[in-house]
């Protein structure tokens, strides 16, 4: 049996793990028992009653997170010469195709968020193998791939961030840091929630939000109780 460290007996002394709890008090709890020594990622999982293998459960959307998520995301923007100045102007980290496309072939995936114009996505075919398993594949369904593409850097460098259903029926996602307010990191989840809430497949029965747990890199989880968030 591993041994527990004193830092983490002393956190699991906190609260009871049987026990679920209100957003924000979980929020609240998060923050107390993070052991972390600099600003860790918040995280939230949500176990939902949807069968992933079936095209119309396996879900798959963004959202604006309204607080932000406390990391400054780096954005590259895979766009024709026409564009590249509005890419710039809104903030992306990277603008360029053919050179990004060779770097990316080479290994490099020192990005967050890849934003792609339509009329290249034709050329990211040769680089799809590796940022597929990477969640960087531009998608229309996440917004990134769009001919406005200075309004989708300005919308990601906002707080917007993409999220799926795993195999499993889980969406994991980051609602921000734990220097964040518990009222703060409760908002963001909320938001999340409220959207996957919209997202509801008619075909799904019983249940459809089974769990929720967050918690912060780390730390142990906080489960929440599911009955209390009214939307």
């Amino acid at each position: 049996m591993p041994k527990i460290s004193k830092k983490r007996k002393a956190v699991l002394e906190k609260f009871d793990l049987t026990q679920s709890y209100s957003l924000e008090d979980a929020m609240s709890m998060v923050k107390e028992v993070n052991t972390a020594n600099f600003d860790a990622s918040v995280d939230i999982h949500v176990r939902l009653g949807v069968d992933p293998k079936k095209a119309d459960q396996a879900l798959r959307g963004t959202v604006s997170l309204p607080n932000g998520t406390g990391k400054d995301k780096k954005v590259l923007v895979l766009c024709t010469p026409d564009k590249e100045a509005e890419a710039t102007e809104a903030g992306a980290d990277y603008v360029g195709l053919d050179e990004y496309i060779q770097k990316i072939q080479q290994g490099w995936t020192d990005i967050d968020v890849v934003i792609a114009a339509p009329n290249v996505m034709a050329q990211l075919g040769r680089v799809g193998r590796i940022l597929g398993p990477r969640g960087l594949m531009p998608n229309p369904k996440t917004g990134t791939v769009t001919p406005n593409v200075g309004a989708a850097v300005k919308e990601v460098k906002k707080g917007k961030i993409s999220f799926r259903v795993d195999k499993f029926g889980i969406v994991h996602s980051s609602i921000g840091r734990v220097s964040f307010t518990p009222e703060k990191l409760a908002e963001n989840a909320y938001e999340l929630l409220s959207i996957l809430n919209r997202m509801k497949p008619a075909t799904v029965k019983g249940t459809y939000v089974r769990t929720i747990n967050v918690a912060s890199t780390m730390s142990p989880g906080v489960s929440v109780d599911t009955k209390s968030i009214k939307f």
